[in-house]
């Protein structure tokens, strides 16, 4: 399961997200306390690692 929690050690980027995103992601952040930098960055990790487990999964034999 997802769960908010507080980040560490940040480099600068610049990204581009669609408008609508960052206003869903905004409310969110703003919601768990967080800022909206630190909920980004949990997301794409949560995505990265799921993606990894999906890859994983599909390459074992069934």
């Amino acid at each position: 399961m997802f769960k908010v929690r507080r980040t560490q050690e940040t480099v600068n980027k610049t990204l581009r997200f669609p408008k609508n995103l960052i206003e869903k992601m905004s409310i969110i952040a703003q919601n768990e306390n967080v800022s909206l930098n630190s909920f980004v960055i949990q997301c794409c990790e949560y995505a990265i690692d799921n993606m990894q487990q999906n890859k994983d999964d599909n390459n074992k034999p069934c």
